[in-house]
């Protein structure tokens, strides 16, 4: 079954899980319930054993789930296993903020280059990682395998940037503008807005 494309709730509803296992395992815990699991996420504990049934026996009962083994195994099943690199393109507050962020070092992807058009920070360093000018980008993506591009741009650039992300063969981009992006139907994009959270999150508070 892990060998078949899951559909889009599993995946999910998956990597939801996923993130519950990796924030609680950096609060020193070892195991966790379905009913842990539900409380962060909203999702009934009988749904989720039942996704994790399909894949195979993790847990054990009056015990829960072993997180290092179920994080292993989440990952396999979403086929994220290993490192996987990043792109991230804008060096201002934003994007240092996430350079700085272990949101996706938790989560097995490295960001491996750093990209911007200021020639006074071309050059410099967002930790340990140095900043380079936007022209590099092709060569970068190609001689280190970057497969996912992160824009903490305005949103006046974005359209050029994913464009030139997309002629460099990123399949995904994650957006952090406001743009709408237009990309080949082979190309993910992720648009992440606090506002349009909020105003979710808002609906179902006054409903």
């Amino acid at each position: 079954m892990a060998a078949d494309r899951l559909t889009l709730g599993v995946a999910a509803r998956l990597s939801r899980y996923l993130q519950v296992l990796t924030q609680s395992k950096k609060m020193g815990k070892s195991s966790i319930s379905s009913q842990a699991i539900s409380e962060y996420t909203g999702v009934n504990p009988t749904q989720i054993r039942r996704d994790l049934s399909g894949f195979g026996k993790f847990g054990k009962r009056g015990v829960g789930y072993d997180i290092d083994a179920l994080i292993d195994e989440v990952r396999k099943i979403l086929r994220t296993s290993g490192t996987h690199n990043i792109a991230l393109f804008g060096a201002g507050n934003l994007g240092q903020a996430i350079a700085g962020s272990s949101v996706f070092g938790d989560h097995g992807f490295r960001i491996s280059a750093i990209f911007d058009v200021d020639e006074a920070k071309v050059g410099t360093m967002v930790g340990d990682i140095p900043i380079r000018h936007y022209s590099e980008l092709a060569e970068s993506v190609a001689s280190e395998d970057i497969m996912v591009g992160v824009l903490a741009i305005p949103a006046e650039v974005a359209q050029r940037v994913a464009d030139d992300l997309v002629a460099a063969g990123v399949k995904i981009i994650f957006n952090y503008s406001d743009a709408l992006l237009s990309v080949p139907s082979d190309v993910t994009v992720h648009t992440s807005s606090p506002a349009v959270e909020l105003l979710y999150a808002l609906y179902f508070y006054l409903s």
